[in-house]
């Protein structure tokens, strides 16, 4: 009932206007009973009794049932009409609210929830939690129709409607063993359905993973268990339906017979007319409809309200990243301070919960000057990308402060730190779009800094070979460019905004050094003419980190040492054997592929 509440106040006027279009419905259907009551009566019979009738009855008789049956039809045209506007926007209304508490919430929090879990968050659960809406109007309309149905047949005669009324516990008592078995198989369906979904998502994002390990047949089987099961669980919702169905329809058709039997009695003793028998019979006979409304709106109850605690599960959640009031004003490239960061993943925990988890980075400071390229190093596993996602305030830190331009990131107004910090992630991703939509993603961009920027990503010339250039579709996740290609229009999309603090992630991995290291003298020219971005680089390569002003050393969290390229070459063991061996494996990586193509 809270469920169903929650849409009538969201939707009142379309509520009301369904309600009253049922309720018409459920007027002109008693209604019908006793214009065929009143037509047998003074028509029918009659003509059969005297052998003739006249025009005035006959014409009167069909314009009564004419007039009632086309009321009715305006019922349950409104009805369905406003029933279904209701339900679509209450559907609408929530895939929105989900969508906006997605982007709300911080990135910890999708951490720990699956894609797939989340798309059917938006999607099943939301028209789950709503679908009792399109059946709520008639319902309501037809506890009308019972009650102006019981009016009437106790108006008739009161010894008919107390036989007649002994069917209602029966039904009530047979919808509470009903929606008790059905409650937690619809539950556990809607479970399953979330779970194929997520099996499906890992599936087709894994998709080049499956293929070139040849585990297109384990896949399958993992998606056919999840789908199996589904199928079993709503074989079982089915299965209680199929049997309670046919019982909740047949206890108002034995209702009937016994009116029908006792009535016959009753007209035999002359306690009341036939007109009487056959109204009431009627009424008796339209009562299956409202049970059946009625329980149209019961049998979608718990998958509703499963559906809805999921969908409310998501916009209770906690974590959102607050946002200050504070500008962060400023031309040219961003000054950056981190100061005593700290920071540990969930792994299930609570929000908010610190103690027994293990911190990706502890008691990190350093500062980079405005205009300045600093690299950060370090072997895997040492919050090198943890501390990129900080800078440009996807997460915030347990303990510590990220200042850009002296302003504590938690500080500064919505929008803010977007606007200033831009992030080149490790992992690529473009849209099925074109080229310009990829770099611009929907902003009102000109063609002259959309070239700019991929002439800063050392992109141009690459689009321009391109059959439409800048209007050229990439494909899904950019399948037909290269890799490098991929990461050098990623690059682009960052340059585009002309961001003051640039933070690359890995992002030039894939990009052939003597093309990385023209990127890197370029963003240093822009640098140094005072346009540029202030350039925080995770590197590997040493031609890389040699062109950075300085080097932030990262071991087991921690700022291991910092300085220039060279002096940590020679003062720090551990970051001179990381570098060599990245050079190394480099080397050893291009001769094998050297020895391929001479092949």
């Amino acid at each position: 009932m809270r469920v169903l509440w929650v849409a009538v106040t969201a939707e009142p006027l379309v509520f009301t206007v369904s309600v009253l279009a049922s309720a018409l419905y459920a007027a002109m259907t008693v209604a019908s009973a006793w214009v065929l009551g009143w037509a047998t009566e003074n028509v029918v019979l009659p003509a059969f009794q005297e052998g003739r009738t006249t025009a005035g009855a006959l014409a009167t008789g069909a314009l009564a049932i004419v007039a009632v049956a086309v009321l009715k039809a305006l019922g349950v045209a409104g009805r369905r009409f406003y029933a279904g506007l209701m339900q679509y926007r209450m559907q609408a209304r929530y895939r929105r609210a989900v969508t906006r508490q997605y982007l709300r919430l911080p990135l910890a929090w999708h951490h720990r929830h699956p894609t797939g879990q989340l798309l059917s968050n938006a999607n099943a659960d939301v028209e789950a939690a709503w679908a009792p809406i399109a059946p709520l109007p008639m319902a309501v309309g037809v506890v009308f129709m019972l009650l102006v149905a019981a009016v009437a047949i106790v108006l008739v005669d009161v010894t008919l409607a107390l036989i007649g009324f002994c069917v209602f516990p029966a039904i009530a008592l047979l919808n509470v063993v009903y929606q008790r078995r059905l409650s937690p198989l619809a539950a556990r369906a809607q479970q399953l359905r979330a779970e194929v979904s997520e099996v499906a998502h890992e599936s087709f994002e894994g998709g080049l993973v499956v293929k070139t390990l040849g585990r297109e047949q384990a896949e399958t089987e993992r998606f056919t268990e999840r789908a199996r099961a589904l199928q079993e669980a709503n074989v079982a919702v089915g299965r209680i339906r199929g049997l309670f169905d046919p019982m909740l329809e047949a206890l108002p058709t034995l209702g009937v017979l016994a009116v029908l039997l006792v009535g016959s009695v009753r007209l035999e003793a002359g306690a009341l007319n036939a007109g009487d028998l056959v109204n009431v019979a009627y009424l008796f006979t339209l009562l299956a409809w409202p049970i059946r409304a009625l329980g149209w709106v019961l049998a979608e109850v718990p998958r509703s309200v499963v559906g809805w605690n999921r969908v409310r599960a998501v916009l209770d959640a906690e974590g959102a990243l607050p946002f200050g009031e504070l500008p962060l004003p400023g031309d040219g490239p961003a000054g950056l301070e981190v100061r005593r960061v700290r920071f540990a993943y969930a792994d299930g925990a609570a929000d908010g919960e610190d103690e027994g988890r293990a911190h990706v980075l502890r008691d990190v400071s350093f500062a980079v000057r405005p205009g300045r390229t600093i690299a950060v190093v370090g072997p895997t596993g040492s919050g090198k990308s943890t501390l990129t996602t900080l800078l440009v305030r996807l997460v915030d830190p347990a303990d510590g402060t990220v200042l850009l331009d002296g302003v504590d990131v938690r500080q500064a107004r919505r929008g803010a730190v977007a606007a200033t910090a831009a992030l080149v992630p490790q992992q690529t991703f473009l849209f099925d779009d074109t080229v310009r939509g990829n770099v611009t993603l929907g902003a009102d961009v000109p063609d002259e800094q959309v070239w700019e920027a991929l002439r800063l990503a050392q992109a141009d010339g690459f689009v321009a070979a391109l059959p439409h250039g800048l209007d050229t579709r990439v494909g899904e996740r950019g399948a037909t460019l290269s890799g490098g290609q991929r990461q050098r229009l990623a690059l682009a999309r960052a340059l585009v905004r002309r961001p003051r603090l640039l933070v690359l992630d890995d992002a030039t991995s894939s990009v052939d050094p003597q093309v990385e290291a023209r990127i890197l003298e370029g963003l240093r020219a822009a640098q140094s003419a005072g346009s540029g971005s202030t350039v925080v680089v995770i590197a590997y390569r040493k031609a890389t980190i040699a062109l950075a002003d300085e080097v932030v050393y990262l071991e087991h969290g921690r700022v291991a040492d910092r300085g220039t390229h060279a002096e940590l070459l020679e003062r720090s063991a551990g970051y001179r054997d990381l570098v060599n061996a990245y050079e190394r494996a480099e080397a050893e990586r291009d001769a094998v592929e050297g020895e391929e193509v001479t092949a």
